[in-house]
């Protein structure tokens, strides 16, 4: 079976914008077996629905829409929880409520059908993930013909909101992507990454942050921070307000940061060992000398956590303990349960990536935005198509979804290592199988206390996922880990200051080796678990000192004011 790609879902549904006759043919009433177009999409790849269970599902299907007819000739409108068809004009005509009506069945039906799906889990997955993608795709609220709310606006605009709207569709179409924010509201260092601080040290892969104290005093022992470099730094410095960089620094942290290179194909031949080793690596070292400190406090995020506990793992085989601590925050090291993505990976894909982009070549960030947006089609794709394209509205200004749209390239040599390594094979887990900049891997090697962070609605790296982490580090002193878990996902678990006293956290003293037992043991606790994390940095700070008088030291002098040039460069 083929890979889903968001892609070529959105290019079809631009084909499709004021024809619904192939989404309508796949989601036409089952009258019986030869009638469901799915069931022969499902043959073509091999997989094979139980008889005996098809039959109960169509069964069950021609009651409940024999039921949603009868409603219909007399009348009575169904009730409708759905949010894409909350608005009252989907219920001021019959026929607008019972064509969503009916697609929601036909949804529930179909989706049936995927999980029913006989086979290895792998495969049900992807064939569920591809099921789920086109449903949304054939809402009715996705297509002008169907929509009561984008006909109102066109009628009420005398067709003006059409015009805009198909404006916004070309527009996009020559971006490539569908536009979630408005992009020319925001600037980066005028009003998103505007923590101060100097850059003082580059090379061709990263800037290095030194950011401004902002208190007397500080400990010791610095800060680094290592965010992913699939994405922009300043998810972690977006608003003064909400930035983790900011919060670090109040706390009386030494924050170093670094801003990864948004690659062109100079570096299109880059691999997995330079970024640990010309990457966290140096910017381990270049932090030591600039602060004078053998040990530091060292923290990674998502794929910058990945990243890090590589370095370290390498740094301890060549004899080097360099960290204080360990902050990890949403990251795999376990890869053994990665989530809805999953779906993206197999040896197929992975052999494909490595024959194109291995030896050189660029993964343009663009795909990899589309395919995060495809995660959660419904928000951050078919939404906009409604209000931007059918509806004619321009999307407000939002910073999160700014940066969202700030994409990064990743060098296909990198790109493909650490897709096998690590997504397809597992093998950052196992201790000397890797050999990365020279050293075997071992990350139970790593001597540090560590904090490590998950999000329990996180659909990118799962909660438990993050907890498996617990196992690897600190195999013998496991009293030594501390596991955090946070409400919400990915992004909004994380960036969830304590000012705001919004969602909740979960802790639980005793580290096992079964993440469940861990939550029922745990104790949540409302507002954000940042003060945990500021408490932990302290304890392994050492002692306070006078903040540095100014930036980087005599071999590594300032270059530039923060947040520097690497971050600006935006994707091509």
């Amino acid at each position: 079976m083929t890979t889903f790609d968001p892609q070529a879902v959105y290019s079809e549904w631009m084909a499709q914008l004021m024809n619904q006759n192939k989404w309508q043919e796949w989601m036409k009433p089952a009258t019986a077996l030869a009638d469901v177009p799915l069931l022969d999409a499902l043959k073509e790849v091999g997989a094979e629905i139980d008889p005996a269970t098809m039959s109960k599902l169509q069964s069950d299907y021609m009651v409940e829409f024999g039921k949603l007819w009868q409603d219909f000739l007399v009348s009575k409108l169904p009730q409708i929880h759905d949010r894409r068809f909350s608005s009252p004009d989907w219920h001021a005509q019959a026929t607008h409520t019972y064509n969503a009506a009916s697609y929601l069945l036909n949804a529930r039906f179909l989706l049936a059908m995927a999980e029913a799906v006989q086979g290895p889990e792998k495969k049900r997955q992807k064939i569920r993930f591809a099921v789920q993608q086109m449903i949304d795709a054939m809402s009715p609220a996705n297509f002008l013909v169907s929509n009561p709310e984008a006909q109102a606006k066109l009628i009420e605009s005398k067709g003006e909101s059409l015009a805009i709207g198909i404006s916004q569709m070309l527009a996009d179409m020559q971006k490539g992507r569908i536009s979630q924010t408005d992009e020319s509201a925001f600037e980066v260092g005028k009003n998103v990454a505007t923590t101060e601080g100097t850059v003082v040290y580059q090379n061709r892969l990263f800037q290095l942050i030194q950011y401004t104290p902002l208190t007397k005093t500080a400990h010791q022992r610095p800060l680094l921070m290592v965010p992913p470099c699939i994405n922009k730094f300043y998810i972690l410095d977006l608003q003064p307000e909400n930035s983790v960089v900011r919060y670090a620094i109040e706390q009386g942290n030494t924050v170093f940061l670094v801003s990864w290179a948004n690659p062109d194909e100079s570096l299109a031949k880059v691999t997995w060992n330079d970024y640990i080793e010309e990457g966290a690596i140096k910017a381990i070292h270049v932090v030591q000398e600039i602060s004078k400190q053998d040990k530091i406090n060292v923290f990674g995020f998502c794929v910058g956590g990945t990243i890090i506990s590589t370095a370290l793992a390498a740094l301890a085989d060549r004899g080097e303990n360099v960290a204080s601590s360990l902050t990890l925050l949403t990251t795999l090291l376990d890869f053994s349960d990665t989530g809805i993505l999953d779906v993206f990976v197999d040896e197929m894909q992975v052999s494909m990536r490595e024959k194109t982009l291995g030896a050189g070549g660029m993964m343009p960030g663009r795909d990899l935005a589309s395919t995060f947006s495809s995660l959660r089609a419904n928000d951050l794709v078919w939404s906009y198509v409604q209000k931007n394209y059918l509806k004619g509205e321009a999307p407000p200004p939002f910073d999160l979804l700014y940066w969202n749209a700030d994409s990064t390239n990743l060098p296909g040599p990198m790109f493909c290592w650490y897709l096998r390594n690590t997504y397809l094979e597992n093998s950052l887990k196992i201790p000397g199988k890797l050999t990365v900049a020279g050293n075997k891997i071992d990350l139970g090697k790593i001597d540090a206390p560590v904090f490590i962070y998950g999000s329990r609605e996180d659909h990118i790296v799962p909660w438990q996922a993050a907890y498996a982490s617990c196992v690897l580090l600190n195999p013998k002193k496991k009293t030594r880990n501390r596991f955090i878990l946070g409400a919400s996902g990915h992004i909004a678990g994380v960036v969830n200051p304590p000012a705001k006293k919004k969602r909740s956290y979960w802790t639980n003293a005793h580290i096992g080796s079964d993440a469940q037992s861990w939550f029922d043991g745990a104790v949540e606790h409302s507002g954000s678990w940042w003060p945990e994390w500021a408490s932990f940095l302290s304890e392994h700070g050492g002692k306070m000192v006078k903040v540095p008088a100014k930036p980087g030291n005599v071999s590594f002098p300032a270059i530039e004011s923060a947040p520097g040039r690497y971050v600006k460069v935006r994707a091509e």
